[in-house]
């Protein structure tokens, strides 16, 4: 069972991410850098990078699916990229409009003498769980029960990666020394590293972790990062602040209709789980629906859109604990990596 969209998807996505690269090129020597374009039928054309095609970026495909978008004006459209910073590279490079992850590849392509904002929060809780093969028994200390253990993580960069790191930072735990690290850019193949015995803990997220208690190669998560770090700018929308000058009334519409996506999530559940099954048609249901679960009971999105400053905060201290952001003699602040204009100026229209 493919879990994040069909196994192809990916390849494609690169695929036609290479071939737009190669149009954005000559588009950004021939407009300046734009990369909103004309849709169909006179819409303007968003393209969106995502590092995956997961549940938790579900209120993004709500509102591509229900017409939000549409609505105003815009033909939103998706293309995963996994690895590394592919999907911030590609609105760097012009071939997407925004990306969604985490707002602090802002403060990375900052340090590089980019500038990239995050306009509307999506997912804010730290989205990984940790899991031991079933009947495995924690003791609640992270740190006696987690030393001389291998754990499988994310690609180093990524933000599972660095909430590993920064956990085992707060517990005093040495990469290399106390324990060993695998780091995998495919999601699904802890499955089969903790299954043949090469790691004793996953750090995982839905739909990956419903699929491994499922077939019980773990049990249910003993640590939760959901709801022991709390609010956690997770994944944000982000766009080049050129994009926010440039072209105001489309980040507005988009913001707009994204609101209004988050809210339908909030208020209609059975309606975002059938959207979410015609996301991903390979799912098996039974999974799908405990991973909404699990999402609404982690309080996993933020449906009035806003990145607070103790959210963002949060984000920060991770990579920074992990080692991913060193910016310690001129710290990014929030106003560098984040901008509420227009999440502010619809909540008091709308309200």
């Amino acid at each position: 069972m493919q879990l994040f969209g069909p196994l192809q998807r990916p390849i494609r996505a690169t695929l036609a991410f290479l071939a737009a690269l190669l149009v954005a090129s000559v588009t950004l020597t021939a407009c300046g850098g734009k990369s909103a374009t004309s849709g169909s039928g006179g819409k303007v054309a968003l393209k969106i990078a995502e590092p995956v095609h997961g549940v938790g970026y579900l209120p993004l495909y709500v509102g591509i699916q229900k017409g939000f978008f549409a609505e105003q004006g815009l033909d939103v459209s998706t293309v995963t990229l996994a690895g590394g910073g592919a999907h911030t590279n590609a609105v760097l490079t012009g071939a997407a409009w925004g990306f969604i992850g985490g707002p602090e590849h802002n403060a990375f392509a900052k340090a590089k003498g980019a500038s990239i904002r995050g306009i509307v929060n999506i997912v804010n809780r730290g989205n990984n769980y940790l899991v031991a093969p079933k009947g495995v028994s924690y003791d609640g200390n992270l740190a006696s029960f987690l030393k001389g253990k291998t754990i499988v993580t994310s690609s180093f960069g990524g933000t599972p990666n660095s909430i590993t790191r920064y956990l085992l930072d707060k517990a005093g735990l040495k990469v290399g020394t106390d324990v060993k690290l695998i780091e995998t850019g495919d999601p699904a193949a802890m499955l089969t590293i903790v299954q043949q015995g090469q790691a004793q803990v996953a750090v995982t997220s839905e739909p990956i972790l419903g699929r491994g208690v499922n077939q019980g190669i773990w049990g249910e998560p003993f640590y939760s990062a959901p709801k022991e770090l709390g609010p956690y700018a997770y994944s944000t929308l982000n766009i080049k602040e050129d994009s926010i000058k440039s072209d105001p009334a489309s980040v507005e519409k988009f913001v707009k209709a994204m609101i209004k996506s988050l809210d339908y999530v909030d208020k209609h559940h059975d309606e975002s789980f059938d959207i979410a099954h015609k996301e991903f048609p390979t799912f098996d249901p039974e999974v799908l629906r405990a991973t909404l679960k699990r999402s609404y009971d982690d309080q996993l999105w933020e449906f009035s859109g806003r990145i607070s400053t103790a959210a963002l905060d949060t984000a920060l201290a991770v990579v920074r604990a992990s080692g991913v952001l060193k910016d310690k003699d001129k710290p990014v602040q929030y106003a560098d990596i984040i901008d509420m204009t227009y999440v502010d100026k619809v909540i008091s229209t709308s309200g």
